[in-house]
């Protein structure tokens, strides 16, 4: 259990509690150089990043398979998406904040996403139901997918930067890799609990 290094008695949702009201005193006593807007960011940074990898933890602890079958549907969500969009693309899908991105491409992540989470089921069937369930819930996390990617985008737009962070320098940075799997996580692990 990831939660057992914390110290003895002290859950989480209590440390986390904490360091907002250590972030919110800094606002007083620091309100030259950080203000309320910086730490209602860095508290909401925490909570988005930090539970979105939560949920991808537990869905490990339950099986591998989720895992794998989580990024085997993100993977060919870009994959299909890029490679209809550069073929068929012609309709704008959120030109403000990824000009490259379509409507036709996202049609076609779905699409791949589906086919591959139908051979995933036929192949390895990782207990989330039958292929109507399969289905469902590739194109809800094709979509879900596609919007973590938007967010983080939205996200860049906002800061004036290209990358995310200084890892993985043009690339979008850690978390443009992770974007669809902070957004998928909490959805497919829903998904499995409701079918347990």
């Amino acid at each position: 259990n990831y939660q057992s290094a914390l110290i003895p008695g002290l859950k989480f949702t209590y440390l986390f509690y904490i360091c907002c009201m250590l972030l919110l005193v800094l606002t007083v006593y620091e309100y030259k150089t950080f203000n309320i807007e910086e730490a209602a960011l860095l508290i909401f940074g925490a909570l988005y990043i930090g539970y979105g990898f939560r949920y991808l933890i537990e869905l490990r602890q339950i099986s591998l398979d989720l895992v794998i079958f989580q990024f085997a549907i993100i993977f060919a969500t870009d994959s299909g998406a890029y490679i209809v969009g550069r073929r068929f693309g012609k309709h704008k899908l959120a030109p403000q904040l990824s000009p490259n991105k379509t409507i036709e491409g996202s049609l076609g992540g779905i699409v791949s996403a589906v086919v591959i989470a139908v051979l995933y089921n036929y192949f390895f069937d990782p207990h989330l139901g039958g292929s109507e369930h399969y289905i469902l819930l590739a194109m809800a996390l094709s979509v879900l997918g596609q919007l973590g990617d938007l967010v983080e985008s939205a996200f860049k737009r906002h800061f004036g930067v290209k990358d995310s962070g200084k890892f993985l320098p043009g690339h979008g940075g850690v978390l443009d890799r992770f974007d669809s799997t902070l957004f998928t996580s909490f959805l497919l692990m829903t998904w499995f609990n409701w079918l347990k």
